[in-house]
């Protein structure tokens, strides 16, 4: 009789997102070993974002694999390929060291047979989805929040040399904070003639009255443009 491990995995975000829940995919899993009469070995539930496979519960799987020398025959089912990985590179890196335990990792709504050569092609696809969706939300995400501090609004903590208020409409802005402003706008204004390094121009920014240490005056330079 085949037997396999189960593997559940959501974060925060996505459950939110996409509306997965550990339970809702346990349920899955478990109602198809019972179908395809597959004894379950054990349950991972991972409730943790990773880009990467450093995650806990995938970690106690590759150690139980590993413990045991013979290496058997072994099955990971999980519902879809992107519960398994979200980045491309980390998949297949991962799955040459499942070949190596005599594991196979199988999506039961995404199945792929990997004795079947032109099946590698189909994984590709169902593998890099996952990515490319992520770095579309990241750049949507970055264009976004371009857009808002362009029309003056701020959701994060106010950089040094402003605060957050709150329009009465409740729009979220940053105003100025004097006198930690205007010395951070005359610091910009010095380093773009091009005459003083980022270090000297702080230094007579400090000389000036601005408390900000080195690594922090570093850490804003890039509000310098803001104060422009």
């Amino acid at each position: 009789m085949k037997t396999a491990y189960l593997y559940v995995r959501v974060s925060t975000d996505e459950q939110k997102r996409k509306g997965y829940s550990l339970p809702e995919q346990e349920d899955r899993l478990l109602k198809y070993c019972e179908q395809n009469q597959i004894v379950v070995k054990g349950i991972f539930r991972e409730d943790f974002l990773a880009k990467d496979f450093n995650r806990p519960e995938w970690k106690k799987i590759i150690k139980k694999l590993k413990s045991n020398k013979k290496r058997p025959a072994e099955n990971i089912l999980f519902i879809k390929w992107d519960r398994f990985s979200q980045n491309i590179e980390y998949a297949y890196q991962m799955l040459g060291i499942l070949r190596g335990l005599n594991t196979k990792p199988l999506a039961i709504d995404q199945p792929i047979d990997f004795d079947v050569p032109e099946s590698i092609v189909m994984l590709a696809v169902y593998l890099s989805i996952p990515e490319a969706e992520n770095n579309r939300r990241g750049r949507n995400a970055s264009d976004g929040i371009r857009r808002s501090r362009k029309m003056g609004r701020w959701a994060g903590r106010a950089p040094m040399g402003y605060i957050n208020q709150s329009t009465q409409e409740g729009r979220k802005i940053i105003v100025p904070k004097q006198p930690q402003a205007g010395l951070i706008k005359w610091a910009f204004e010095q380093f773009v003639k091009g005459t003083y390094s980022i270090n000297q121009v702080r230094i007579m920014t400090v000389q000036k009255g601005l408390q900000c240490s080195k690594n922090n005056f570093g850490k804003y330079y890039a509000i310098l443009f803001i104060a422009g």
